[in-house]
Protein backbone atom coordinates (compact mmCIF):
# COMPACT_ATOMS: atom_id res chain seq x y z
CA UNK A 1 0.00 0.00 0.00
CA UNK A 2 2.55 2.31 0.77
CA UNK A 3 4.37 1.72 -2.49
CA UNK A 4 0.79 2.51 -4.47
CA UNK A 5 1.01 5.54 -2.54
CA UNK A 6 4.65 6.49 -3.37
CA UNK A 7 3.56 6.07 -7.07
CA UNK A 8 0.56 8.02 -7.13
CA UNK A 9 2.04 10.93 -5.70
CA UNK A 10 5.10 10.82 -8.10
CA UNK A 11 2.90 10.66 -10.57
CA UNK A 12 1.01 13.81 -9.55
CA UNK A 13 4.59 15.39 -9.06
CA UNK A 14 5.82 14.48 -12.35
CA UNK A 15 2.55 15.87 -14.12
CA UNK A 16 3.10 18.97 -12.44
CA UNK A 17 6.69 19.96 -13.44
CA UNK A 18 5.60 23.21 -15.45
CA UNK A 19 7.57 22.44 -18.50
CA UNK A 20 6.25 25.64 -19.90
CA UNK A 21 7.11 27.92 -17.34
CA UNK A 22 10.81 26.65 -16.84
CA UNK A 23 11.79 26.55 -20.11
CA UNK A 24 10.22 29.95 -20.67
CA UNK A 25 12.17 31.19 -17.38
CA UNK A 26 15.50 29.71 -17.89
CA UNK A 27 16.05 29.68 -21.79
CA UNK A 28 14.26 33.01 -22.16
CA UNK A 29 13.87 35.20 -19.35
CA UNK A 30 10.04 34.91 -20.01
CA UNK A 31 6.98 33.93 -18.29
CA UNK A 32 4.75 31.84 -20.70
CA UNK A 33 1.75 32.46 -17.99
CA UNK A 34 2.06 36.75 -19.27
CA UNK A 35 1.79 35.85 -23.16
CA UNK A 36 -0.28 34.67 -25.50
CA UNK A 37 -2.94 32.53 -24.40
CA UNK A 38 -1.09 32.80 -20.51
CA UNK A 39 -1.39 28.75 -20.71
CA UNK A 40 1.58 26.64 -19.73
CA UNK A 41 1.00 24.18 -22.43
CA UNK A 42 2.96 23.08 -25.79
CA UNK A 43 0.68 25.20 -28.57
CA UNK A 44 1.19 28.54 -26.36
CA UNK A 45 4.83 27.93 -25.85
CA UNK A 46 5.00 27.55 -29.88
CA UNK A 47 3.45 30.87 -30.80
CA UNK A 48 5.37 32.58 -27.92
CA UNK A 49 9.08 31.58 -27.67
CA UNK A 50 9.14 29.61 -31.01
CA UNK A 51 9.40 26.37 -32.70
CA UNK A 52 12.39 25.15 -30.91
CA UNK A 53 10.86 26.10 -27.17
CA UNK A 54 7.49 24.74 -28.19
CA UNK A 55 9.48 21.09 -29.01
CA UNK A 56 11.13 20.68 -26.16
CA UNK A 57 8.33 21.32 -24.12
CA UNK A 58 5.55 19.36 -25.76
CA UNK A 59 8.10 16.11 -25.70
CA UNK A 60 8.89 17.03 -21.81
CA UNK A 61 5.26 17.21 -21.44
CA UNK A 62 4.56 13.55 -23.65
CA UNK A 63 7.18 12.17 -21.64
CA UNK A 64 5.53 13.21 -18.18
CA UNK A 65 2.71 11.18 -18.70
CA UNK A 66 5.20 8.32 -20.24
CA UNK A 67 7.72 7.73 -17.61
CA UNK A 68 4.51 7.96 -14.35
CA UNK A 69 2.79 5.53 -16.44
CA UNK A 70 5.44 3.60 -16.00
CA UNK A 71 6.27 3.72 -12.55
CA UNK A 72 3.73 0.78 -11.48
CA UNK A 73 6.57 -1.54 -13.92
CA UNK A 74 9.62 0.32 -12.74
CA UNK A 75 8.79 -0.11 -8.58
CA UNK A 76 6.58 -3.65 -9.15
CA UNK A 77 3.63 -2.80 -8.64
CA UNK A 78 0.05 -4.20 -9.27
CA UNK A 79 -1.71 -0.45 -9.56
CA UNK A 80 -3.01 -0.43 -13.34
CA UNK A 81 -0.22 1.65 -15.39
CA UNK A 82 -3.94 4.18 -16.72
CA UNK A 83 -4.62 4.80 -13.88
CA UNK A 84 -1.52 6.40 -12.55
CA UNK A 85 -1.25 7.79 -15.98
CA UNK A 86 -4.24 9.61 -15.34
CA UNK A 87 -2.86 11.27 -12.24
CA UNK A 88 0.06 12.75 -14.20
CA UNK A 89 -2.54 14.35 -16.47
CA UNK A 90 -4.14 15.81 -12.91
CA UNK A 91 -0.96 17.13 -12.26
CA UNK A 92 -0.58 18.59 -15.71
CA UNK A 93 -3.51 20.04 -15.91
CA UNK A 94 -3.58 21.43 -12.16
CA UNK A 95 0.58 21.46 -11.12
CA UNK A 96 1.03 22.31 -7.33
CA UNK A 97 4.41 24.12 -8.94
CA UNK A 98 2.36 26.29 -11.29
CA UNK A 99 -0.60 27.86 -8.69
CA UNK A 100 -2.35 24.56 -10.11
CA UNK A 101 -3.13 26.58 -13.49
CA UNK A 102 -1.12 23.76 -15.96
CA UNK A 103 -1.92 23.04 -19.65
CA UNK A 104 -4.84 21.24 -21.62
CA UNK A 105 -4.08 17.78 -20.98
CA UNK A 106 -3.42 16.84 -24.59
CA UNK A 107 0.75 16.02 -24.61
CA UNK A 108 0.15 14.43 -21.48
CA UNK A 109 -2.51 12.08 -22.10
CA UNK A 110 -0.28 11.07 -25.27
CA UNK A 111 2.40 10.19 -22.95
CA UNK A 112 0.50 8.14 -21.27
CA UNK A 113 -0.84 6.41 -24.43
CA UNK A 114 2.75 5.95 -25.43
CA UNK A 115 3.65 4.09 -22.63
CA UNK A 116 0.70 1.52 -22.84
CA UNK A 117 0.07 1.51 -26.42
CA UNK A 118 2.41 2.93 -28.85
CA UNK A 119 0.62 2.02 -31.70
CA UNK A 120 -2.27 4.09 -30.68
CA UNK A 121 0.04 6.91 -29.77
CA UNK A 122 1.36 6.40 -33.13
CA UNK A 123 -1.58 6.43 -35.16
CA UNK A 124 -3.24 9.64 -32.71
CA UNK A 125 0.34 11.53 -33.88
CA UNK A 126 0.04 11.23 -37.28
CA UNK A 127 -3.97 11.87 -37.15
CA UNK A 128 -3.63 14.98 -35.41
CA UNK A 129 -0.95 16.43 -38.03
CA UNK A 130 -3.40 15.23 -40.92
CA UNK A 131 -6.39 16.92 -38.91
CA UNK A 132 -3.83 19.69 -38.20
CA UNK A 133 -2.80 20.07 -42.02
CA UNK A 134 -6.84 20.41 -42.57
CA UNK A 135 -8.16 22.30 -39.92
CA UNK A 136 -4.86 24.83 -39.42
CA UNK A 137 -6.06 25.06 -35.49
CA UNK A 138 -4.08 22.90 -32.88
CA UNK A 139 -7.50 22.90 -30.43
CA UNK A 140 -10.26 21.63 -32.94
CA UNK A 141 -7.19 18.80 -33.94
CA UNK A 142 -7.00 18.04 -30.35
CA UNK A 143 -10.21 17.60 -30.00
CA UNK A 144 -10.74 15.41 -32.70
CA UNK A 145 -8.12 13.31 -31.64
CA UNK A 146 -9.24 12.50 -28.82
CA UNK A 147 -12.69 11.32 -30.23
CA UNK A 148 -10.39 8.97 -32.33
CA UNK A 149 -8.70 7.31 -29.51
CA UNK A 150 -11.77 6.67 -28.18
CA UNK A 151 -12.67 5.04 -31.41
CA UNK A 152 -9.13 3.38 -32.02
CA UNK A 153 -10.06 1.89 -27.89
CA UNK A 154 -13.22 0.60 -28.62
CA UNK A 155 -12.46 -0.96 -32.28
CA UNK A 156 -9.04 -2.39 -30.45
CA UNK A 157 -11.49 -3.99 -27.52
CA UNK A 158 -13.83 -5.69 -30.46
CA UNK A 159 -11.16 -7.12 -32.18
CA UNK A 160 -7.57 -7.40 -31.67
CA UNK A 161 -7.41 -7.42 -27.38
CA UNK A 162 -10.54 -6.61 -25.03
CA UNK A 163 -9.18 -3.18 -22.87
CA UNK A 164 -12.06 -2.13 -20.94
CA UNK A 165 -9.52 -0.26 -18.75
CA UNK A 166 -8.20 1.73 -21.86
CA UNK A 167 -11.72 2.30 -23.35
CA UNK A 168 -12.67 3.78 -20.00
CA UNK A 169 -9.71 5.96 -19.41
CA UNK A 170 -9.28 7.18 -23.05
CA UNK A 171 -12.77 8.48 -22.54
CA UNK A 172 -11.71 10.10 -19.27
CA UNK A 173 -8.67 11.51 -21.42
CA UNK A 174 -10.87 13.07 -23.96
CA UNK A 175 -13.54 14.24 -21.46
CA UNK A 176 -10.64 15.95 -19.31
CA UNK A 177 -9.34 17.41 -23.19
CA UNK A 178 -12.66 19.01 -24.30
CA UNK A 179 -13.20 20.36 -20.82
CA UNK A 180 -9.66 22.31 -21.01
CA UNK A 181 -10.43 23.34 -24.38
CA UNK A 182 -13.95 25.46 -23.25
CA UNK A 183 -12.87 28.41 -24.56
CA UNK A 184 -11.86 27.39 -27.72
CA UNK A 185 -14.82 25.71 -28.33
CA UNK A 186 -16.05 29.23 -28.06
CA UNK A 187 -13.74 31.11 -30.36
CA UNK A 188 -14.29 28.02 -33.02
CA UNK A 189 -18.12 28.37 -32.93
CA UNK A 190 -17.37 32.93 -33.48
CA UNK A 191 -14.73 31.88 -35.88
CA UNK A 192 -11.93 34.07 -34.18
CA UNK A 193 -9.57 30.71 -32.97
CA UNK A 194 -5.78 31.59 -34.00
CA UNK A 195 -4.70 29.06 -37.17
CA UNK A 196 -1.45 28.01 -37.47
CA UNK A 197 0.13 29.42 -40.48
CA UNK A 198 3.30 26.90 -40.65
CA UNK A 199 1.44 23.91 -42.50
Amino acid sequence: MVVELIIILLAYLLGSIPSGLIVGKVGYGIDIREHGSGNLGGTNTFRTLGKKAGLIVTSADILKGTLATALPFLLSSDLHPLLVGIVAVVGHMYPIFAGFKGGKAVATSGGVLLAYNPILFLTTLLCFFIFLKLTKMVSLSSMLVALYCITFSIVYSIFIKTDYPLIIVVSLLAAFVFYRHRANISRIKNKTEPKIKWL
